[in-house]
């Protein structure tokens, strides 16, 4: 399952929504929506996330949640290392061959990892975009 699939399951099972019905104003079939649902469906399309969002009266940041989980739902990522570190593409390597050997702990431990890094990216940023505004 993708976190876009997880989430939008959800938000249709709490509104006691029928995936039939969804898949209708969809304009999909309801055994595409059920793939997508359950992860076994590429990345949605940005017209499909437009949809859900309508669908479910979405908006703000639940609407901004929502994408960012589309965009982080392919369940075939693909990573290029080619100017990393040697230790990226092992890493990168490992990963792919053991994720799904890893306990939701360790998930939970390796996305808090991942979370870290990023907020720190952001905050490296911020001096730049202070410089690029006064010029």
């Amino acid at each position: 399952m993708t976190p876009f699939g997880e989430r939008v399951r959800q938000l249709r099972r709490e509104r006691g929504l029928m995936l039939k019905d969804m898949a209708a104003h969809l304009g999909v079939s309801s055994a595409y929506l059920s793939a997508l649902e359950r992860g076994e469906r590429g990345k949605p399309t940005w017209a499909l996330i437009q949809g859900v969002l309508q669908y479910f009266h979405i908006i703000w940041d639940e609407a901004d949640e929502l994408k960012r989980l589309a965009d982080l739902s392919d369940p075939r990522a693909k990573i290029d290392t080619a100017s990393a570190d040697p230790k990226a593409t092992l890493l990168a390597n490992r990963l792919a061959r053991e994720i799904r050997f890893l306990s939701e702990s360790e998930l939970e431990d390796m996305l808090t990892i991942l979370d870290r890094a990023q907020s720190r990216e952001r905050r490296a940023l911020v001096p730049i975009q202070a410089v690029q505004d006064a010029v």
